[in-house]
């Protein structure tokens, strides 16, 4: 797998969620803070503003997408100065904002204003967040741009669809629409970091072609048997050069990024499989089961046996 579509893969954990939700002015809805989760909001009719808590209001319009990538908390409202009309709602509260959903619009049409929003969240592993997304803002606000980002667009009308009127196949095309909905949201935020001129960190570090390569190269096999050397040869440079290289943009030694993402996949073997642990020593590099415990443990404060049962 390539580094984008891995980081994905292993840091969100348990099942996306997602609402097609209406309201009609005035209206005022409080989302809590959810460490440990991510959060989305697209604007699909009408207009309404986004009140983050550390943050001036930002007004947004249809086709406006906002993603929260520290499960930071937030308020939405047709007006900065709109009382609160509901309680906050979580990634639990389903009931809540089921119903504030469907009886929150005055279909005869004689109430303010609709505003129809499609809100959802996905649910990490903090112990296993990839470096990648804790470089990410409390906030990414992505204006509709006619013409732009037309995979977005497309994710995003296909998802409205499926949450908006759940048909046969629903519950498993919502999934990967969510996780697709994430791909393009983390995409289309690395291009424009890279367009602005990053010259250190993950959005530069994806737009480097030798340091993508090495990259990939881990994330390809991380089985193999790396070097410094071996990497730099995937990279396409001399072995100092390429460990300067990689260490200014990803933060960390080749060889150490390559441990930690090793120990990462072995977490979420450990979590998702019965395989024995000799099993997944060997699809995480080690030959020896007591050379991979010894560096499961410096990693994860415990035993791998011991952490899957407690998972």
């Amino acid at each position: 797998m390539d580094v984008l579509s891995d980081v994905v893969a292993v840091t969100r954990t348990g099942r996306s969620r997602s609402a097609y939700v209406r309201w009609h002015a005035p209206w005022r809805q409080e989302f809590a803070s959810v460490p440990g989760s991510a959060g989305f909001q697209v604007v699909l009719q009408g207009s309404c503003w986004l009140l983050p808590s550390e943050a001036e209001p930002v007004q947004l319009v249809a086709g406006d997408v906002v993603f929260l990538p520290h499960g930071s908390g937030h308020t939405l409202a047709d007006s900065p100065e709109t009382p609160v009309t509901a309680p906050a709602c979580g990634p639990d509260d389903h009931q809540p904002t089921e119903t504030y959903a469907s009886d929150s619009v005055d279909r005869s049409g004689d109430g303010g204003p609709v505003t129809v929003v499609l809100c959802g969240a996905y649910q990490l592993d903090p112990i296993r967040t990839h470096p990648l997304l804790l470089t990410l803002p409390d906030l990414i606000h992505l204006p509709t741009q006619a013409g732009c980002h037309p995979e977005l667009s497309s994710a995003l009308e296909l998802l409205a669809a499926e949450v908006e009127n759940p048909r046969l196949g629903t519950d498993a095309a919502v999934p990967a629409l969510l996780d697709a909905l994430l791909l393009y949201i983390l995409r289309i935020w690395f291009n424009g970091r890279s367009s602005l001129g990053s010259t250190t960190g993950w959005a530069a570090a994806l737009n480097d072609p030798p340091v993508t390569a090495a990259l990939h190269a881990i994330h390809r096999d991380p089985a193999s048997p790396w070097t410094v050397a071996k990497l730099a040869a995937e990279a396409g440079l001399s072995r100092a050069p390429f460990a300067r290289r990689f260490a200014l943009l990803i933060g960390q030694p080749p060889l150490g990024y390559l441990t930690w993402w090793r120990m990462t996949t072995a977490a979420r073997l450990l979590r998702t499989s019965d395989a024995p642990l000799r099993s997944i020593a060997a699809q995480v590099g080690y030959t020896s089961e007591f050379a991979f415990a010894n560096a499961f443990k410096r990693t994860h404060g415990t035993a791998p046996g011991t952490y899957r049962r407690r998972s």
